[in-house]
């Protein structure tokens, strides 16, 4: 028995639709079906049943074990040449591609002049829609073919190719320095989240500075630009300025409006930038602009030319619910925003193996959030489980760490505090070994710590006193990524006040500025 999950080819079967299922068999009939009913068996088997089971397919006579291996290269190969043929998943790459191929085979026949025709016309889409790796790749291979077929029609041919060879080298060069600035600011992000105190605001400051290429703006394109803004983001997140955060998202999004034709070639990227503009509205509680951007986002994502595959749907339903959720935050809407959590579950059971564990674990933390807003706190302690006891070495840590300090603010609420010492001391040695103990996880932990020897008629006091010491902290450069996470001052007021906590944010939300 395989791990279903885990097998390549199980996954890429389950995730055909009705229309590239009935192509793979059109595709394979006119393969012929007498030499090639051993993968067609296989597919036909690995489409009816929910799991794949090595010694049934050996039982039922489809292939002897030695053979097995190579039937499932054999048919994963096959599905993935038919979905190739599919018109679906066609688009300019493709198409310039395919002429690639072309002229690679008149210029291997000797046909010269056809294939250099070729080129021209492929490497013409390419600079149009900003494909300049392939269009450098063209370039270079008309300078093979220019050595060896003199059209003598042009006497700066090969000056004009070298030219042009050379303008295409140093963007491809400057958009690999600032993709992989990006990247690499992304890793960190992921990783390690916010920045936590001086020391670490310098080291990726002069790490930024350092990586940043230095670049003429009249020389960028809509690539260069693109990776350019989402360096500037990820470092904006990284030390919490929030307002740059919404200044290089914005740009990001309006650069597809400067370049329409661009959503079409590059929809994720479109779809990421979106949500990453979302995101930075909520940092900054820009409540009804949040709820505009959303709009637009939703509709186009259902206008008919906006173009989905499963990846993004599966993206497009990510970034929708991550930010009605976030909507809900910002309004104390915590009882509606539960309408969510039934869609959000069957969305993440339909995407399982498109999403990966990080963004499955901060839904979850934003579920259970909803759950604490809304008082259901055992509820909140379950989503909050999953987070803590996921053992991915890719997890966030800055989420680990506060999905253990709200895990325990939970537990006091639901009146489950029989266990309340052993998780103190646990979460305590988790942020120390995390290296993510801070002031108000310190206030925090001591207070929930002495709640034992508290008498009940004391009680409130002691939110007041908690609630003056973490206030300070509010606006502080590091310590107020805290209150990101949990809205740890709210919850106190609602506690003082004996409100429910969402009232008292939705007063708060009447009050913010526009």
């Amino acid at each position: 028995m395989t791990n279903d999950q885990k097998d390549p080819l199980f996954v890429l079967v389950k995730s055909l639709s009705k229309s590239e299922k009935r192509q793979f068999k059109v595709y394979v009939g006119r393969l012929g079906v007498n030499t090639d009913s051993k993968f067609l068996a296989l597919f036909n088997y690995l489409d009816k049943n929910d799991t794949i089971d090595e010694q049934v397919i050996i039982k039922k006579g489809i292939v002897k074990k030695q053979q097995l291996s190579n039937l499932k290269a054999h048919l994963y190969k096959q599905i993935l040449i038919s979905l190739r043929l599919n018109p679906v998943h066609q688009n300019v790459r493709f198409q310039i591609r395919e002429q690639l191929d072309f002229a690679t085979i008149l210029y291997h026949k000797g046909l010269y002049k056809q294939s250099l025709k070729i080129l021209e016309k492929a490497k013409t889409i390419a600079k149009e829609n900003e494909e300049n790796n392939i269009a450098y790749e063209i370039v270079e291979f008309e300078k093979i073919i220019e050595t060896q077929y003199i059209t003598r029609s042009i006497n700066t041919r090969a000056d004009e190719l070298s030219i042009e060879a050379k303008t295409l080298s140093m963007k491809n060069v400057l958009t690999s320095r600032l993709s992989n600035l990006s990247l690499q600011l992304y890793g960190l992000m992921l990783k390690t989240g916010y920045v936590k105190n001086d020391i670490e605001h310098k080291e990726i400051t002069d790490y930024f500075n350092t990586k940043l290429p230095a670049y003429q703006w009249e020389m960028l394109g809509f690539r260069e630009k693109l990776w350019l803004y989402k360096a500037h983001l990820w470092y904006s997140f990284m030390v919490q300025d929030f307002l740059s955060c919404y200044k290089y998202s914005k740009k990001w999004v309006e650069l597809f409006d400067e370049y329409p034709k661009m959503i079409k070639l590059n929809p994720v990227f479109y779809l990421r930038g979106n949500y990453y503009l979302l995101e930075s509205l909520y940092l900054i509680k820009d409540r009804e602009q949040l709820k505009r951007v959303l709009g637009k986002l939703e509709e186009n994502i259902n206008s008919k030319k906006f173009p989905i595959d499963d990846n993004v749907d599966a993206l497009a339903f990510l970034y929708t619910y991550n930010n009605k959720l976030n909507l809900h935050f910002l309004e104390g809407s915590f009882e509606e925003g539960l309408m969510l959590v039934d869609p959000i579950l069957v969305q993440l059971k339909k995407y399982k193996n498109r999403l990966d564990d990080h963004h499955i674990m901060v839904l979850y933390y934003k579920i259970g959030c909803l759950y604490f807003g809304s008082g259901n706190n055992k509820m909140c302690i379950e989503y909050l489980k999953k987070i803590i006891h996921n053992k991915s070495l890719k997890m966030r840590e800055d989420l680990m760490c506060f999905s253990r300090v709200l895990s325990l603010v939970a537990h006091y609420e639901a009146g489950l505090d029989y266990h309340l010492e052993t998780q103190l001391k646990e979460t305590y040695k988790f942020l120390i070994k995390m290296n993510d103990l801070h002031e108000v996880q310190k206030e925090m932990i001591k207070f929930l710590r002495k709640l034992g020897d508290i008498f009940p008629h004391q009680i409130k006091e002691e939110f007041r006193g908690l609630h003056k010491r973490l206030k300070k902290f509010e606006e502080h450069p590091y310590e107020k990524r805290a209150f990101l996470y949990l809205d740890i001052l709210s919850w106190l007021e609602s506690n003082i006040q004996s409100r429910p906590v969402g009232e008292i944010i939705r007063e708060k939300a009447k009050g913010l500025i526009r």
